[in-house]
C-alpha cells in the first residue's frame, strides 16, 4: 500500500511549488532567502518565511515517506559521533548508517558517555525494528559499555580505520552547518537534521560507481518516488 501524501488543504500554492521549495532547501546548501530568489527567477513569488514554514511542516513528513520506501536496513551498522556547536556550546551528533551508507538514525545529545550511547542504541533499535549482526564503532569506551548492556549478543568491532563509512556520512551535515552558520538550539538542530538525513541522501546515489546514463536513469526513478510521496504525482495534468 502506497503511503498517503501530506494534506495541503488551506495552502494557496500548489503541491508542486511547495515540494520543490522543500527539495531545494534540503538538497542544496541554500538559505530560505536564496530559495525565495530561485523561485522568483522562475516567476513564483513566495516569501522566505513561507518557505520556512513549509520546510518545518512538510520536511519531516517527506523524509518519513522516503524512509518507508527503503528496503530493510543491512545487518552491519556503523556508528559514530561528532561534535557540533549550538549557540557556542559543544553538543554531540550521533549517527548510524548501514553497510550501504543508508542513514538509520541521528540524535543530538549533550554528552558522549555511556548513558548517551545506551540511549542511542535503544532508540536505534526501536526506530529500525531490527537488531544488527555486527556494529562497527571507533574506540570510544562508551560504545563498549552500552553494547554490553543493550545488545550484548551482537558482535562489536571497535577500530578507528573500520568506521570510515559513518565518518564520511557526516560530511553533508558539516557542509550545511557551515552554510547555516551553526544551529540555534538543540531542538532546531534535531528537527532539521532528522528531515535532512531522510531527504538529502535520497538524491545522492553513489555517483562515482555509475556511468552518466546510469546516473540519469537512477535520478529519474528517485524524482518519481519524490513526486509520489509528496503527492505531486497524483495531481491531474492539464493539456
Amino acid at each position: 500500500m502506497s503511503p498517503v501524501p501530506p494534506a495541503y488543504k488551506g495552502h494557496r500554492y500548489p503541491v508542486e511549488v511547495i515540494s520543490h521549495c522543500v527539495w531545494l532547501y534540503f538538497r542544496f546548501p541554500l538559505s530560505y532567502r536564496e530559495v525565495e530568489e530561485l523561485m522568483l527567477q522562475r516567476g513564483v513569488i513566495v516569501s522566505h518565511e513561507t518557505i520556512r514554514r513549509w520546510c518545518a511542516k512538510f520536511g519531516q513528513a517527506y523524509a518519513n515517506g522516503l524512509r518507508r520506501r527503503r528496503t530493510r536496513p543491512g545487518d552491519k551498522w556503523h556508528l559514530d559521533e561528532v561534535f557540533i556547536k549550538i549557540n557556542g556550546a559543544r553538543k554531540y551528533l550521533w549517527r548510524a548508517v548501514d553497510q550501504d551508507g543508508n542513514v538509520l538514525d541521528i540524535l543530538v545529545q549533550n554528552r558522549r558517555d555511556k548513558a548517551a550511547a545506551r540511549r542511542f542504541f535503544r532508540r536505534l533499535m526501536k526506530k529500525t525494528r531490527a537488531v544488527p549482526r555486527v556494529i562497527v564503532t571507533d574506540k570510544l569506551r562508551s560504545y563498549g559499555a552500552a553494547h554490553r548492556e543493550v545488545m550484548h549478543s551482537v558482535e562489536h568491532r571497535s577500530h578507528k580505520g573500520l568506521n570510515n563509512r559513518a565518518e564520511n556520512s557526516h560530511q553533508p551535515t558539516r557542509q550545511r552547518e557551515r552554510a547555516m552558520k551553526g544551529f540555534r538550539s538543540v531542538g532546531a538542530a534535531q528537527r532539521f537534521l532528522s528531515a535532512f538525513s531522510g531527504i538529502s541522501p535520497h538524491f545522492r546515489p553513489h555517483r562515482h560507481l555509475m556511468t552518466a546514463s546510469q546516473h540519469r536513469a537512477e535520478m529519474t526513478i528517485r524524482f518519481a518516488t519524490w513526486d509520489q510521496i509528496t503527492g505531486a504525482a497524483s495531481r491531474p495534468t492539464t493539456a
